[in-house]
């Protein structure tokens, strides 16, 4: 609704409402600021609504579909088994898209933030421009969190459409299609392929490096490898994604790999090369925020931009495109803001990868450890020897923490196997409070569980080993 030419005031407003933006706001209010926050599009962001959150509701449904195809391991025989794609997308969406998104807008609204709709644009570091498709507001502002997220990255050749998807699309899928292409071994390329691998569909990986899942240890990804080579995933490393060719059928995509032109007719291609910080439709260059040369918004420890009221946070600033990353640094600005003595402490951020096996990280690995001058000893305990995991039939993988010589310190751990997401928590915060490994060996940990191989892991890191 347009108010004339009145500037409605405002104290602290956020742009975005993701998972950087609206805990932000929360926070902000929490501290007793006055907020408001900005969305464009949906409440949850691309999190909740079109990332991290259906992508593991896909992956959850096509783990269970696999399991009722091999049940007989146990003892169970299923007959007829069949998969109703359109209903698991009704699920994901209904039942957890939805339920989460209404949640954090009720929260939102119990700690009493004013949602405002539409595309906000600054005039000024002081003033800001809302519009919709009908109407335009502007507002003036003592403080701004800037939390507007990125989108995925469109690629010479491979235009967005009905069979070239980006991730979003490939989330929305109405049928399991029988062959796909995925541009881009990360972590959503992995995912996914790993979800319609599950469902039936023939995937290839076409990965520009050596490896896919780039930043982890070899030795991890080495076990998502040898998954997908007994699901009939093919993985074609060091290889340039050329053109995509749309036709009646499907698309042809064409590629380059060991000095060859190649081309695969598929059903879908599905591009996942990386993510494009939303920062070049908010006239931030008119409020005076200073950015990199890659459209990233230069911040401090606080999250403070080079215009001193105005913050930014989550894929929009340097750093891996996390969503807990978002929210922790919305904490830190948002308390930043009160007059809180805080700062950003990336040393425990932790990195998670839902392929199958699932794969983990916090902290330093042995080889960045030593990069840093550390003397360090990278102690492994295999998941094969924990009686939990031989009770789930999921024993592939292992805990490795990263110790010290000296003290046995652990300055970082990596986790893969069967809930290595959940596993890497408890590591996570060793690292953060400067544990060492006989502080995780003596603390008792329910048996059987997936977390005594933390324990056996650090007991192990002190030469003293039960079970291995």
């Amino acid at each position: 609704m347009v108010v004339g030419d009145f500037a409605i005031e405002l104290d602290t407003v956020v742009i975005g409402a993701g998972p950087g933006g609206y805990v932000a706001a929360i926070r902000a209010a929490q501290m007793g600021q006055k907020v408001a926050i900005v969305e464009k599009e949906y409440i949850g962001g691309v999190c909740l609504n079109v990332g991290c959150i259906p992508s593991k509701a896909l992956i959850s449904a096509s783990h269970r579909y696999q399991d009722a195809l091999n049940s007989t391991l146990f003892g169970v025989t299923t007959e007829n088994v069949t998969l109703d794609f359109a209903k698991t997308q009704e699920w994901k969406q209904n039942e957890v898209v939805a339920k989460l998104t209404n949640g954090v807008e009720m929260l939102l609204k119990k700690n009493k933030v004013e949602i405002i709709r539409g595309e906000a644009y600054f005039n000024d570091a002081n003033t800001m421009r809302v519009m919709t498709e009908t109407s335009a507001q502007t507002y003036t502002f003592n403080n701004a969190i800037v939390a507007t997220g990125s989108r995925p990255i469109e690629i010479k050749g491979f235009k967005f459409g009905e069979r070239v998807l980006d991730s979003t699309g490939a989330l929305n899928l109405q049928e399991v299609p029988e062959s796909m292409v995925i541009v881009g071994g990360g972590y959503i390329g992995s995912e996914l392929a790993g979800v319609y691998a599950n469902l039936g569909t023939k995937v290839t990986i076409l990965e520009g490096l050596p490896s896919i899942l780039n930043g982890f240890d070899k030795d991890m990804v080495k076990l998502v490898e040898k998954n997908f080579k007994n699901q009939g995933v093919e993985i074609i490393t060091d290889a340039m994604a050329k053109e995509a060719v749309v036709n009646e059928n499907g698309v042809t995509v064409k590629y380059e790999a060991k000095g060859k032109e190649e081309s695969l007719d598929v059903d879908y291609v599905l591009v996942t090369v990386g993510r494009r910080p939303n920062t070049d439709e908010l006239g931030l260059e008119s409020a005076g925020v200073k950015m990199t040369e890659r459209g990233l918004v230069e911040v401090d420890e606080q999250g403070r931009t080079s215009v001193p009221n105005i913050y930014a946070i989550g894929d929009i600033v340097p750093g891996p495109a996390l969503a807990h990353k978002a929210s922790y640094e919305a904490k830190i600005a948002a308390e930043a803001i009160s007059g809180e003595k805080v700062a950003v402490d990336y040393r425990a951020m932790p990195a998670v990868a839902f392929t199958n096996p699932e794969i983990a990280s916090v902290g330093l690995t042995e080889s960045e450890a030593k990069e840093q001058g550390l003397k360090v000893k990278a102690t492994k305990f295999p998941l094969g020897a924990n009686g939990r995991a031989l009770s789930l039939n999921a024993t592939d993988g292992f805990v490795r923490l990263v110790t010290t010589k000296e003290d046995n310190v652990i300055v970082g751990a990596q986790v893969a196997g069967i809930n290595a997401s959940d596993i890497i928590a408890e590591l996570g915060l060793a690292v953060e409070s400067g544990m060492n490994a006989e502080d995780i060996a003596l603390t008792i940990h329910g048996h059987p569980s997936l977390g005594e191989s933390v324990m056996d892991a650090a007991e192990a890191a002190l030469g003293m080993p039960i079970h291995m």
